[in-house]
């Protein structure tokens, strides 16, 4: 799960990591209010979206007046930005968070994630702030530096200063950047996030650090021990499907294909994936109805896919272990019922009461088409999606 950049600030705000002054918007008449309540000469306003490149493309405006606060304010709230991280569609700007402008004489780069190949933590480190990190690894490696964490004794002293004798820090930033690391890795482990980024992280004219700007990825499988942190989910960043598999506990991912899937289990799902692939075909969906799924489970999942108007086809590919396959085609043939499905189905079930299974589809009366060979089953569905 995201969180906002005004968000992810109260969080920092928490662990004593410094942060520019300012407040969230909800309109411009509010706008107005808060550079009042800030005081000053200028302000930034930031449209608040779960996306970066936010200032290319217009989402981040300085200005001199209350009246331009309130007017960049309007111009925002309402519309959908599109950066080089969205969709061509974009993602609707619904608040913004109006901050006093920071004084900055350098900009770096400071995050903290998992990396999955050394099974750490890891502080990646860079003087190239501003900058698409990315872009950073692939033209100037060595300008990262990587800090492995050991999970039994954590951050460590000589690590910080490692990593402020990197970026060439003197006087009170140099102290400080243990303070603001030492507060990250605090952050990161207690909310068991995934991502926390800082970029920039500015060293101020008067030599302070500053998160200027904040992502935080929090992992979703950590949630119900931070109902605070999921009260913060935000619908409206997320695709429309995505947000209802999430209530009805299915693993869903929309994708660009027309060939769309339905599996249990994710290494399952990834490999019937692949399957559609090599047999021509592009998947429309990552979908993953878990192994204790449903009827009605299945249903609603079926009720998912047939949302994309892209998808052309199904293939359903169902191993029966923990569940049956009688009830998984009773689901099928429920949610083909009641959405009157006109689309070509291909089923391939497997396991513990496959037969009956397949027996249940054949006498449905409707378009679903029975498999038992997965490679076939695949063949099916791309060559139906093309039809």
């Amino acid at each position: 799960m995201n969180l906002h950049e005004f968000q992810a600030k109260q969080l920092f705000s928490r662990y004593g990591i410094p942060t520019p002054n300012g407040q969230a918007v909800f309109s411009n008449i509010q706008a107005r209010q808060a550079a009042e309540q800030l005081g000053g000469e200028r302000w930034v306003v930031k449209a608040q979206v779960h996306a970066g490149g936010r200032g290319k493309a217009g989402g981040v405006k300085v200005v001199d007046s209350h009246d331009a606060v309130s007017d960049a304010t309007y111009a925002m709230l309402g519309r959908h930005l599109v950066t080089h991280q969205t969709t061509a569609e974009g993602l609707p700007v619904n608040q913004v968070l109006i901050e006093q402008p920071s004084d900055i004489a350098r900009e770096l780069y400071l995050a903290v994630l998992v990396d999955r190949v050394s099974r750490k933590v890891v502080f990646m480190v860079s003087a190239q702030g501003g900058m698409d990190i990315e872009e950073v690894a692939e033209h100037q490696p060595e300008a990262i530096l990587s800090l492995y964490i050991d999970p039994v004794v954590g951050l460590q002293g000589y690590q910080c200063r490692r990593a402020g004798f990197f970026l060439g820090l003197q006087g009170d930033a140099f102290k400080q950047l243990q303070k603001v690391m030492q507060g990250l890795y605090r952050m990161f482990v207690d909310n068991d996030a995934s991502l926390v980024e800082i970029n920039p992280l500015a060293v101020t004219a008067q030599g302070q650090l500053l998160a200027v700007d904040a992502k935080v990825n929090l992992d979703d499988n950590g949630l119900f021990r931070h109902p605070e942190l999921e009260a913060m989910f935000d619908p409206s960043q997320e695709n429309d499907a995505e947000v209802i598999a999430r209530q009805y506990g299915l693993n869903y991912i929309a994708l660009e294909g027309n060939v769309a899937c339905m599996v249990n289990g994710a290494g399952l799902a990834m490999a019937t994936m692949d399957l559609i692939q090599k047999e021509g075909g592009e998947p429309a969906n990552f979908l993953d109805v878990g192994g204790g799924t449903t009827a009605d489970r299945v249903a609603e999942a079926f009720k998912l896919i047939l949302s994309d108007h892209k998808v052309k086809s199904i293939l359903v590919n169902i191993f029966g272990g923990i569940v049956r396959c009688d009830l998984i085609a009773e689901g099928i043939i429920q949610a083909a019922r009641e959405i009157g499905l006109t689309l070509p189905v291909v089923v391939r079930l497997e396991g513990t009461n496959a037969e009956k299974g397949r027996q249940l589809l054949a006498q449905s009366g409707m378009n679903l088409q029975a498999a038992q060979d997965l490679t076939e089953a695949a063949r099916l569905a791309v060559a139906a999606a093309k039809e």
